[in-house]
């Protein structure tokens, strides 16, 4: 009988535990969204479109990996 109490209160614990860890995952994604979000906007008021930023994110990674030839 004091076994199944003792079950019971772990999956409790660890139920809470998961819980805890979940709502820190989601606020850290939701920060991260709006982050996200905010500094596109910020570069679309400014003029620079997606295919601006992607076209230079290109040109970076090709530049850093052929060595600036």
């Amino acid at each position: 009988m004091a076994t199944s109490w003792i079950a019971i209160v772990a999956g409790g614990i660890i139920a809470v535990l998961v819980l805890m860890w979940l709502i820190k995952v989601i606020k850290a994604t939701a920060k991260t969204a709006i982050l996200i979000a905010a500094l596109v906007f910020a570069l679309n008021f400014f003029g620079i479109g997606p295919g601006n930023l992607v076209k230079t994110m290109i040109d970076t990674i090709t530049n850093v990996t052929a060595g600036g030839q």
